[in-house]
């Protein structure tokens, strides 16, 4: 995006000065180590603009404004911008580049982490960001209150087509039923590196996400533990992935806790009835949870069950309870690379049922 920047995680591109729009003479040198590149195509900051929706009466967050170039034109469009900026230099020339204009007192600038930033209201985010906080970054905006209308985000190109990737896609993973469970996807333009300067060394993409109303009832640290089993080895049969020693061993250890609780509840509280919706065991923070989801293949230090391994008459008992769920909806065979959202909310739901919970 004009104005913005884009930091690899490597930050190994040469970098310069550079000449756009509203700088001095002298320009800005970027940062060699933060992999700094500046969108230099009018035509896709106007393309992205639009793509937006932007009315008149929009609040809109941006992520990574850099010297300003995106923001003017988001501030001709919208009613008011917010620019969440690390850079102290970018901050600076955005401060300068704005003050006694039209736009001065319709723009706000935030200098710091916007991962550690606490984020106001607002209706749209546009955001080109520094592509390792990719996923924190996404699900920290999707399970931010009030619910915004859309972000229009530029990823790296595979993490965006991991994004929207469908159930049988070679790139559906963790991430993407994650994100789709509490947003609508959508991949909007194709961003080619010879587009920035200097050039990054892989392509971009623009991804529209729009969260989901109402938010779906499902508890987000469950739902991702559940997910991070299911995705151990995709290509896998459920089946075979819940006879793991290691998946075996993991959720009968929350099976017995969550038993031991709702026994003490119970005898504290008389008649009191916990269900199945009794909020999962660990961190409540969902976000947290799915932060580190970067869309790669989740790999877990497993071990295969010969068969042999049920010592205990009580283990033998919890893995025929575990199948069972697998049976009952049908599961056994089928492998996470290929179900649907609504299959995977149905078999958490089986498991539930059952008392088996995965945080």
């Amino acid at each position: 995006m004009a104005g913005g920047k884009i930091r690899k995680e490597k930050g190994k591109q040469k970098s310069g000065p550079y000449q756009g729009q509203g700088l001095g003479a002298g320009g800005i040198s970027f940062h060699k180590s933060k992999g700094q590149h500046i969108l230099k195509n009018p035509l896709l900051v106007e393309s992205i603009v639009q793509k937006a929706g932007i009315k008149s009466t929009d609040v809109i967050l941006e992520i990574g404004p850099g010297t300003g170039n995106l923001t003017k034109k988001l501030l001709e469009v919208g009613k008011m911008v917010i620019a969440v900026e690390l850079d102290s230099r970018m901050v600076l020339e955005l401060q300068r580049r704005f003050q006694s204009t039209p736009y001065s007192n319709r723009l706000k600038v935030i200098q710091g982490d916007v991962l550690k930033t606490d984020l106001p209201y607002f209706d749209i985010c546009v955001a080109n960001i520094p592509y390792q906080i990719s996923s924190p970054l996404t699900f920290k905006l999707l399970f931010h209150q009030p619910a915004f209308r859309c972000a229009i985000i530029m990823f790296q190109k595979e993490f965006a087509m991991r994004l929207v990737a469908q159930p049988g896609d070679k790139l559906y993973c963790r991430l993407s039923v994650n994100t789709q469970l509490h947003a609508r996807v959508s991949h909007l333009l194709k961003v080619g590196k010879n587009n920035f300067r200097p050039p990054p060394k892989v392509d971009s993409s623009v991804v529209r996400i729009e969260p989901r109303k109402p938010r779906p009832q499902v508890n987000p640290v469950e739902w991702d533990g559940f997910l991070r089993i299911c995705f151990i080895r995709k290509n896998k049969t459920l089946s075979s992935i819940f006879r793991l020693k290691n998946v075996l061993s993991m959720l009968e250890k929350n099976y017995r806790t969550l038993q031991a609780l709702q026994s003490s509840q119970n005898s504290s509280l008389g008649n009191t009835e916990i269900g199945t919706d009794t909020p999962s065991l660990g961190d409540s923070n969902g976000d947290q949870s799915m932060g580190v989801d970067d869309g790669s293949d989740d790999e877990m230090d497993v071990e295969d069950d010969d068969g042999d391994s049920d010592v205990e008459g009580e283990v033998s008992e919890f893995k025929d309870k575990v199948l069972a769920v697998l049976r009952e909806g049908q599961f056994e065979e089928k492998r996470a690379s290929k179900l649907t959202q609504q299959e995977f909310l149905y078999l958490l739901s089986l498991f539930n049922k059952a008392g088996i919970h995965f945080s």
